[in-house]
């Protein structure tokens, strides 16, 4: 059971309709995977304390900022999410002539956290994952299965005034900065010509393999992707339809229109099947540094049929408790050796109600039709108070402390009712 594709996306001025970036991501996993929306405030820490991630430990930094994230709630680190200096970040899955097979290390998804933990720029975000996959490398299981199913990464980073792309092959990487316009990443490499940080051993390695011969001019997809793309064939078309549908909102590309592009089941970009869109996320940042940013999140299955709730950091922002996983400390069959020998049921609140939900859904058009028309409607009128809050700041930072919780408890009372 292979993944077909990811898609992140970003949109920054002139593509995007006034002073703002737009940030947009469909999480693809497994289908019966439970994705959690999670808030962690900022912390200081001990000297010489240790953080332990999915699979090892690492040094722990001084101090983390504060995060919102979602994730498979098996695991520490996130698919995508959003720190309190509105840094944005999301992984793919990429393959290359270098083998992903190895020892339990760093995950993606443990580097997309870490990242947003410990940088407070997009540009320092990558080099904060470089530097991590420098020291502890990148590998183990990514799936919630006895199953290896193992993986490098691509991450798409975005702040107030750029963006980044950050390919990985092992250790070796590639970084692009994009300044304006739109970029998309899915399950292939995507950097070509256009390098601007590289790991410093990274073409000297290539041309030792015999994938570059030192003198043409140096391509890093071309250099580090397979010979063949038959296992990425479709991540090849969802990366072209992708970026059709940025380029058909070119100039007035906003939240909404992120999210139909979520929401596009034609494009396969909202994917369907025994791997499935399993949570989402839209970002809209300000440019300005005055204005916050808002983060909307679905914490449930197939964006068509959820609702994107927002959240915006704040002093004493609450914990997010109807989209947080049950946790199983050390019994959890992913922290015992052999692993994965259980599966625990991890649905969290808001997961339980919008699985009844959809079912109905699928069984009664006519009843799903009106619940979908709750949900958008709820979804409208969220975004309507977020645009005040994006145009003219927050007045009232202690009223939007359970902001993401209170939409969650409204997307449930359409439930209800439905």
């Amino acid at each position: 059971m292979h993944p077909s594709s990811c898609d992140t996306f970003v949109a920054l001025p002139p593509s995007t309709e006034g002073q703002r970036i737009i940030f947009g991501k469909n999480s693809d996993r497994p289908c019966d995977e439970v994705q959690e929306v999670v808030y962690f405030p900022a912390r200081d820490y001990d000297p010489d304390e240790k953080l332990e991630c999915t699979y090892i430990e690492i040094e722990q930094v001084a101090h983390t900022y504060a995060v919102v994230l979602s994730r498979p709630a098996w695991l520490w680190g996130a698919e995508m999410g959003a720190n309190e200096h509105q840094v944005c970040i999301g992984n793919e899955a990429v393959w290359g002539r270098e083998s992903a097979d190895g020892e339990e290390a760093l995950l993606g998804m443990d580097l997309v956290r870490l990242g947003l933990e410990r940088a407070n720029t997009a540009e320092k975000a990558v080099d904060v994952i470089t530097e991590l996959l420098g020291r502890y490398g990148q590998g183990g299981s990514c799936m919630e299965d006895k199953c290896d199913f193992t993986y490098h990464n691509s991450f798409l980073v975005s702040d107030r005034k750029e963006a980044w792309v950050l390919e990985t092959s092992g250790k070796y990487w590639a970084a692009e900065r994009v300044e304006g316009g739109y970029r998309n990443i899915s399950n292939q490499y995507g950097i070509t010509t256009k390098i601007d940080k590289e790991h410093p051993e990274m073409r000297g390695y290539a041309q030792s393999k015999g994938w570059w011969d030192g003198n043409t001019e140096f391509n890093f997809a071309t250099v580090y992707s397979y010979l063949t793309t038959a296992r990425i064939e479709s991540a090849g078309s969802r990366y072209c339809e992708g970026k059709t549908l940025l380029e058909k909102r070119n100039g007035h590309m906003t939240a909404e229109a992120m999210m139909d592009i979520l929401r596009d089941k034609d494009s396969g970009i909202n994917m369907e099947g025994m791997f499935m869109t399993t949570g989402s996320m839209v970002s809209v940042i300000p440019t300005d540094p005055a204005l916050p940013g808002v983060h909307y999140f679905t914490a449930t299955p197939d964006p068509e049929r959820s609702v994107f709730k927002p959240f915006i950091f704040v002093k004493n922002a609450h914990p997010l408790k109807d989209t947080t996983s049950p946790s199983f400390g050390s019994d959890d069959p992913v922290k015992k050796k052999p692993r994965f020998q259980s599966k625990p049921d991890r649905k969290h609140p808001l997961f339980v109600k919008h699985e009844i939900v959809a079912a109905i859904m699928e069984s009664c058009k006519d009843r799903g039709q009106k619940i979908t028309e709750g949900m958008r409607q709820l979804e409208k009128e969220m975004m309507k108070e977020m645009e005040k809050i994006l145009q003219q700041g927050i007045e009232e930072p202690d009223h939007l402390v359970k902001l993401f919780s209170n939409s969650v408890q409204k997307e449930m009372s359409v439930y209800s009712k439905s």
